[in-house]
């Protein structure tokens, strides 16, 4: 009996072992996936700003080839309204004189369609 309950000793405690070398390992493996979580986590964020930082490159690019085009245009618009205004100016006083004088003096006339009824 005595070897008999030696035997379920040894088996027991075997089976013990056994169960801490499971847990150990399922630690292990939960310390390992949590680090390679961590360590995608890092790299997935180091490709997000890599990829971030060439895109503000290319946008300040092509934004910077646009703002030079709105400065441009605001150039043109400048200088179109700076000679509609000098224009303006030129022949406001002249065509004031032709309106008045097309306005004001009338000279009365027989149309010459004008049949007079006999």
């Amino acid at each position: 009996m005595t070897s008999q309950s030696q035997g379920i000793q040894q088996l027991l405690q075997a089976e013990k072992r056994a169960k801490d070398k499971l847990e150990e390992a399922k630690k292990r493996k939960g310390k390992r996936l949590k680090q390679a979580k961590e360590e995608a986590t890092a790299e997935i964020d180091h490709y997000r700003l890599q990829r971030e930082k060439e895109f503000r490159n290319k946008e300040t690019n092509v934004m910077g080839s646009q703002g030079n085009l709105s400065a441009k245009i605001e150039e043109q618009t400048t200088e179109a309204i700076r000679n509609l205004t000098s224009s303006y100016h030129r022949n406001m006083e002249s065509m004031m004189k032709k309106l008045l004088s097309t306005i004001c003096e009338i000279s009365p006339e027989i149309h010459p369609n004008f049949r007079p009824e006999v």
